[in-house]
């Protein structure tokens, strides 16, 4: 899978929405369709920050950061999470209160709804460029959203977001469009600013754990121990630990006490084979410290 491709789609698909949005939210006092302009511009902020946490944790490790600067995709992810869904949820539901206390008059209806309708497909798109690099990486959508890979759920949760909140204002549009209350048009923007604080929340609990310095899977940690045992000079594994360093970068630390009697320089081939082994089956493992024991 790449990245880069989804984040820079979202980019390019963003930009073009916001203009759309922003100028027929001025034009036709729509206030769902301001809360819609929103939530581009600020998922525009949030690709952009993706992508320069994507750059920069590809910096080598250094004297500072000895284990790489993997984490920085966490961190940006984070950031970017809190822009996205808090910041726009609290400006669009502040613009929707607004028109629910004092609706004003729409106008420009039918370009409202056109924009509304174009930014629902290219939401649509947007999911289908997701899956396409999913498709194409051999993964499936399970493995992306149970994954480390805070950036791209983030992303891919944004279109999902953005397909319910562009029905809703939908709806809201067509109501004000037979009634002419523009009512109709508040609770609609109220309604996508909660749908962005709720899903800011969830996300920005899962970040927290990656930040912290979670751990790999339950099942994912089996499999690594299955791999040890499986060579002969290994007698027991006497502790694993582990921890997340980026999406695709693990930190796995060993004490294992092998075979009695086998010579220092038996005990480095064992070593090396240990951790050749695991490397060959699990790639993510970029830093194993195996530390042997009586």
């Amino acid at each position: 899978m790449r990245p880069q491709v989804i984040i820079v789609a979202t980019l390019l698909l963003n930009a073009t929405l916001f203009a759309v949005n922003f100028v027929v939210a001025i034009a036709s006092g729509s206030r769902a369709v301001l809360a819609q302009a929103i939530f581009t511009i600020t998922d525009l902020v949030g690709a952009a920050l993706l992508l320069w946490g994507l750059y920069l944790s590809r910096r080598p490790a250094s004297h500072e950061y000895q284990f790489g600067r993997g984490k920085e995709r966490f961190f940006w992810a984070f950031v970017s999470i809190v822009v996205t869904f808090t910041v726009a949820g609290v400006l669009a539901l502040t613009e929707g209160v607004d028109q629910i206390i004092a609706p004003e008059a729409l106008r420009h209806l039918d370009e409202a709804l056109l924009v509304v309708a174009a930014t629902l497909a290219v939401s649509i798109v947007s999911v289908w460029v997701t899956l396409r690099e999913l498709r194409l990486g051999r993964l499936t959508l399970s493995h992306l959203l149970e994954s480390a890979n805070q950036g791209l759920k983030s992303i891919f949760y944004q279109d999902l977001v953005s397909i319910v909140a562009s029905v809703a204002a939908l709806a809201g549009l067509l109501v004000v469009y037979q009634t002419g209350d523009a009512f109709a048009d508040g609770v609609s923007a109220a309604a996508e600013g909660l749908l962005l604080i709720a899903m800011g929340f969830v996300l920005t609990r899962e970040s927290r754990e990656y930040l912290i310095g979670r751990g790999l899977e339950p099942a994912e940690a089996r499999g690594m121990l299955a791999v040890v045992e499986r060579n002969a000079a290994v007698a027991k594994v006497r502790s694993f630990q582990s921890m997340l360093l980026g999406p695709d970068d693990a930190l796995l630390a060993l004490k294992i006490n092998f075979q009695d009697g086998m010579t220092t320089d038996q005990l480095e081939t064992a070593i090396d084979q240990v951790t050749a082994s695991l490397r060959a089956a699990y790639p993510v493992l970029r830093h194993i410290v195996i530390e042997p024991e009586s």
